[in-house]
């Protein structure tokens, strides 16, 4: 019994590991690189849109 705390340190240690991995990374959507490049498209189109019309509240 003596391996217990270790054995509890070790696995949080590689759930630490495990979690600094996928950080960075992004999530799979389960879209295609065509559909996953249409919805971005529109989503910038979107923000560009909010954009301008903040831009013409300020003149």
């Amino acid at each position: 019994m003596t391996r217990g705390n270790q054995r509890e340190l070790a696995r949080q240690k590689n759930a630490k590991k495990q979690g600094d991995q996928t950080k960075g990374k992004r999530q799979e959507d389960g879209l295609s690189a065509a559909a996953r490049k249409q919805r971005d498209a529109e989503i910038m189109q979107q923000k560009q849109k909010k954009a301008n019309e903040k831009g013409s509240e300020k003149k």
